[in-house]
């Protein structure tokens, strides 16, 4: 019996560790670095640094528009998720496609989340200037209306602590890939630094 016993500790330990499905596009998948180098992995690291028991999954598609993750989401959400972290929208940008695509598909990914009661951490994009101030207050203001509407948690938009610090021109050449689209691992660690808490925040709601 104690055998049996001490063989099952393992499984124990192992259905008490969280999962967090990462659902995004190639900003989450890690586009253009190294394995080890990519938001997950360091995401993962940092998590584990201070303390939780959480794997993060990368179900980041690089390439993915919001439409692209919503007809992902039910497949991307296995049995074991815990919490999702949605980071999506970039590409809609790139695109230009409307807002509103964005919005309706961004409110169907959390009322899914909502639905199967996850946790749930959405990570806004920025419209650049350049697209015009309607289609700017438009796209900036999905985020945080839809984390209301779904009770999900919301955080600082991804290249806020990338970009938002300092000289833009010597971010762009310390902290971005060569695209200039996508940060480089420094830019990635800045960003899991600000990331990170909100993450310990969302897995703090895992019951």
């Amino acid at each position: 019996m104690a055998a049996s016993l001490v063989a099952a500790l393992p499984l124990a330990a192992d259905a008490a560790q969280k999962t967090l499905v990462a659902l995004g596009d190639s900003l989450t998948q890690g586009y253009g670095l190294p394995e080890d180098d990519g938001l997950v992995p360091q995401l993962q690291a940092w998590l584990s640094a201070h303390g939780a028991d959480v794997k993060v999954v990368n179900a980041g598609v690089s390439g993915d528009t919001t439409a692209g993750g919503l007809a992902r989401t039910d497949w991307a959400l296995v049995p074991q998720t815990s919490a999702v972290m949605v980071l999506l929208g970039g590409n809609d940008l790139l695109r230009g496609l409307p807002p509103e695509a964005a919005r309706t598909n961004l409110d169907a990914i959390l009322a899914k989340t909502e639905a199967r009661h996850l946790p749930t951490l959405l990570i806004p994009m920025v419209a650049p200037d350049n697209y015009g101030a309607a289609y700017k207050a438009a796209f900036d203001a999905i985020y945080p209306e839809i984390a209301a509407k779904h009770g999900a948690l919301l955080a600082q938009p991804y290249f806020a602590p990338i970009l938002g610090a300092g000289d833009r021109a010597t971010a762009l050449r310390t902290l971005m890939q060569d695209d200039g689209i996508h940060p480089n691992e420094a830019g990635v660690a800045r960003a899991v630094t600000v990331l990170g808490p909100k993450v310990l925040e969302l897995l703090a709601e895992v019951h």
